[in-house]
């Protein structure tokens, strides 16, 4: 991509004025529109060093209300970050809808710099450029505009640049000896570049070259590629908003079906404990989880676990059995309910990823990111194209995490209708259980059948060797308890055997 560019590129600076004066007034308005619209908009800009990268985003920004936008300058990682799957500091700066992000360089670091330096680890770097296109998609699927750019300079030029900076006391301080070595060993990290840039240009990101000898030109073509790109941008939200709106029932697309796969068909609810067989597994396993989370901590691994199941299938007794056994330092459980108005101003699965646990602790979702092809659906709080293509985001994030070296783990508590009906009596009539009952799981519950069908296809769907689906017999609350923790203590001892 970059062999063929053509750096003697020029713009004069009247028409240079002239142009500008033009695209910052469009700018301006284009973000309004955006707001107006709550069209989201990510930035990414990269480069050689001294390209002039900052002077690119200063430019950019002039014609912008403040209020809508924020610059991140994304450097090495820090102690804590690296506690993190790698993307997971970049969710922490995706812009709500209506608002802009701009990145001083983004998470193409890895591929990028921290390679070149030696600071990315190649079992990072095996998955990088996937994981990229996978978020990148995700993003863009979620009409979220996310604009790439890339300044090129030659070798002379960049020395050129570089000793002026260092020649001056106020902009010493820009030049590293990081950038003094790339510029050294400019063929090398030429062609780090051109490779990263070909795994990661794709028809739903594809990167902007902007040829940087010339700042006039740079500049010009940067600000040009922005409002055409937030033009198309809105076009298509109007475009999308002149469709006309599906059912519920249409996005929900239950069918039935006699040959569709069924994961909950063949599962024996009838298994169980003695209260004397709980009480003595329960302790044993506890003990033992207790000593594995001191090794988890000491080794650094993150768990995730995440419980699904039917309104009072025992969500709340498991995780509680389990936390018992945790030191309370280390780990956290995140109820999941509705999204809140920020939530909403986000792709779905922020929520989920800005929970993550850092290296060596547990958190535990009572609900989760299959929301999305559960109730969302159901209720048609989602469009069908949206919970469709979910399956496959999901996937993807979770072989993230587990990339990362997390372990994920995924529970189903399962129940049949007749013992869900017996515990929401149950609940009504004890006073100190009435308010775990609520409307809406009785107006749920009338729906189980369409549920059933949405289950079965998200344990097919999603249930993956680095992330599997636990299917939990919990008729018998005890037999689900002790199962919950044997499956978690198996898979620490597992994990822990197979990564010395």
């Amino acid at each position: 991509m970059l062999e063929k560019i053509d750096l003697s590129k020029k713009m004069g600076k009247k028409e240079f004025n002239t142009l500008m004066r033009e695209l910052d007034a469009k700018l301006g308005r284009l973000q309004r529109v955006c707001k107006e619209k709550r069209i989201p908009v990510i930035i990414a800009v990269e480069g050689f060093g001294a390209a002039g990268k900052g002077t690119m985003i200063n430019r950019l920004i002039e014609p912008l209300d403040p209020r809508g936008f924020k610059v991140y300058t994304t450097q090495r990682e820090t102690e804590e970050e690296r506690f993190y799957p790698f993307l997971w500091r970049f969710w922490n700066t995706m812009p709500g809808r209506g608002r802009i992000t701009i990145l001083d360089r983004s998470w193409y670091r890895i591929l990028l710099n921290d390679r070149f330096d030696g600071k990315s680890d190649e079992k990072s770097l095996a998955t990088a450029a996937d994981e990229i296109n996978s978020f990148e998609q995700l993003l863009t699927d979620d009409h979220i505009v996310l604009i790439k750019f890339f300044l090129v300079i030659s070798q002379k030029e960049q020395k050129k640049r570089l000793k002026k900076l260092a020649a001056s006391r106020e902009t010493a301080w820009r030049v590293t000896e990081g950038d003094r070595r790339r510029c050294e060993h400019y063929d090398e990290y030429f062609r780090l570049t051109e490779e990263a840039l070909q795994k990661t240009d794709r028809d739903n990101a594809p990167w902007t070259i902007i040829e940087s000898e010339n700042r006039e030109y740079a500049a010009a073509k940067v600000m040009s590629t922005v409002v055409k790109r937030l033009e198309a941008a809105i076009a298509d939200a109007d475009r999308r908003a002149a469709l006309p709106k599906e059912s519920v029932e249409e996005s929900a697309a239950i069918y039935p079906d006699a040959f569709r796969a069924s994961a909950l068909a063949g599962v024996d609810l009838s298994k169980s404990l003695t209260k004397e067989q709980y009480q003595k597994q329960l302790k044993e396993l506890q003990a033992k989880l207790s000593h594995l989370h001191n090794e988890v901590y000491r080794r650094r691994i993150p768990v995730v676990l995440a419980f699904e199941g039917w309104d009072a299938g025992g969500k709340g007794g498991a995780i509680k059995r389990l936390t018992q056994a945790l030191d309370p330092r280390g780990y956290a459980v995140q109820p999941v309910s509705a999204p809140n108005d920020l939530e909403k101003s986000h792709h779905y699965l922020w929520r989920f990823w800005t929970n993550m646990p850092k290296a060596g602790h547990f958190t535990i979702f009572d609900r989760s990111w299959y929301g999305r092809v559960m109730v969302e659906r159901i209720e048609g709080f989602c469009s069908g194209e949206e919970w469709r293509r979910a399956y496959t985001e999901i996937n993807n994030m979770e072989e993230s995490w587990t990339n990362s070296g997390c372990i994920v783990l995924k529970f189903w508590m399962h129940i049949d209708k007749d013992e869900q009906e017996r515990r929401f009596k149950e609940r009504q009539e004890n006073p100190d259980k009435q308010w775990k009952i609520t409307e809406e799981d009785w107006r749920n519950r009338a729906k189980w059948d369409q549920y059933e069908v949405a289950v079965d296809e998200m344990l097919v769907r999603t249930s993956t060797t680095y992330a599997p689906w636990i299917i939990v017999e919990a008729n018998s609350k005890y037999y689900a308890r002790i199962k919950v923790l044997k499956t978690v203590v198996g898979a620490i001892e597992d994990y822990l055997k197979t990564h010395k």
